[in-house]
């Protein structure tokens, strides 16, 4: 994974972390960890765009 995008998504965490969690954890979590977290955090944006009209389940 490219380092650069990991230092920036760390100092993106510490400056805003996500609800439970603290600057002190996020600065110490795993290369791993941290990608997890964002991935987690962001897998559902690129569904905002969709429309949910007709989309049923009958």
């Amino acid at each position: 994974m490219d380092e650069q995008f990991i230092r920036e998504l760390r100092q993106k965490y510490i400056q805003n972390p996500p609800e439970g969690m603290t600057a002190p954890l996020v600065k110490n979590m795993t290369d791993g960890d941290l990608l997890d977290m964002h991935y987690f955090l962001t897998e559902d944006d690129d569904l905002d765009d969709a429309s949910e009209e007709g989309f049923y389940i009958f």
